[in-house]
């Protein structure tokens, strides 16, 4: 199962390879390193932006590979993410930024590029698209 789910990976255009493995899983993993360091407000980013990820085990795993539906748990749960960043970096002034705020900034435009993705591919796997990479 796991060879059939990395041959799925690896059938994937590179470009998406790179994006999703050096870019969106690393980025959105990235709130829990503020989370559990304390700062305030991580926690529900954290929840948001690795749990878009962790539920698309279960297709993973039932699928066998890459395929268009991992696109709803993304809606499901980043949406709502890059609302609530959107919120959080509009209150953050005009003032200098610190590390926090760029991290906010980077984690609402990684999942912003992504749901530019997702959006269309559920559409495209709801009227019937559902190939496996």
């Amino acid at each position: 199962m796991i060879g059939e789910i990395w041959a799925s990976f690896r059938r994937l255009p590179g470009w998406v390879q790179i994006w999703v493995a050096l870019i969106l899983m690393p980025v959105n993993l990235m709130p829990l390193i503020f989370w559990v360091s304390g700062a305030p407000f991580w926690g529900i980013f954290a929840v948001l932006a690795v749990g878009g990820m962790a539920l698309n085990l279960p297709i993973l795993l039932i699928e066998r590979g890459f395929s268009k539906a991992m696109a709803f748990p993304h809606i499901l749960l980043w949406t709502p993410l890059v609302i609530a960043l959107g919120q959080a970096v509009a209150q953050g002034g005009e003032g200098p930024r610190d590390v926090q705020d760029v991290a906010l900034i980077v984690l609402m435009a990684v999942n912003l590029i992504s749901l530019a993705f997702d959006y269309p591919d559920a559409v495209k796997w709801w009227r019937g698209d559902r190939a496996i990479a």
